[in-house]
């Protein structure tokens, strides 16, 4: 059933719930084991980036299916979780050690995220995210729903370039070289992207078996796409 942006009553879906817990688990634990770096010749990337890219896989169906008004939901969700964490992280590292335990100092080294790069992944998700489900969404409308592969690559394309580009540049910029900025956002982008393609069959499976289920297929045609707002109402009265 094709749902067009000028409404869907409110009602409850049977995996919306899932998948927004997915994607914030997705985040949380790219964010936390992201302290590691593994290499592959000269290419270096955070341990994060074998988990992180599904976040883009997750934006791709909840806009496909449920609409970018929910994505943005889901969106925020995932920021504030993280929010969450990195605080509970700092205040917890802060916390006086129990005596009889030894690990406080590995804990710390662990888990002891630079305010720097919690900031800089924070803003990049963001920025990210919201441009890829834009762009999922506004290619939808444009194509009248077909050629679902070119909405989830053109999405990604734009999305993890922005993301990248702003995280390497806020994380690093003043601190490494330009030549080491470039060469480490150009691998991780590349990686990223690459990753999504791989997955597309994937994707398309979920975003089939999720619009038969849920009875849904969302066109946002009528969606207020600033990304500042919580509501899954449209411009026009559901």
């Amino acid at each position: 059933m094709k749902t067009p942006g000028s409404g869907v009553s409110p009602r409850e879906f049977r995996y919306l719930t899932l998948l927004t817990g997915l994607f914030v688990a997705t985040l949380l634990i790219s964010n936390t084991v992201s302290q590691k770096p593994w290499q592959i010749g000269r290419f270096v990337f955070p341990a994060g980036s074998i988990l992180f890219p599904l976040s883009y896989l997750f934006g791709d169906v909840l806009t496909e299916v449920y609409g970018y008004a929910r994505a943005r939901q889901v969106i925020w969700t995932g920021f504030l979780a993280n929010g969450l964490m990195a605080i509970t992280y700092r205040i917890t590292i802060g916390l006086p050690q129990a005596r009889f335990w030894p690990n406080d100092i590995a804990f710390g080294l662990v888990l002891g995220q630079v305010p720097r790069l919690v900031v800089a992944s924070l803003v990049g998700y963001l920025i990210g995210e919201f441009a890829n489900s834009f762009v999922l969404a506004k290619m939808k409308v444009w194509s009248g729903g077909r050629h679902l592969w070119a909405r989830i690559i053109g999405s990604t394309v734009v999305g993890q370039f922005l993301d990248t580009v702003t995280f390497v540049v806020v994380a690093f910029a003043g601190t490494w070289p330009e030549k080491y900025i470039v060469l480490t956002g150009t691998s991780l982008y590349g990686f990223k992207v690459l990753y999504e393609i791989i997955a597309t069959p994937g994707t398309y499976a979920i975003v089939r078996f999720l619009k038969k289920r849920e009875g849904i297929d969302y066109f946002d045609s009528g969606t207020n796409f600033f990304p500042f707002l919580w509501s899954t109402r449209t411009n026009v009265a559901e």
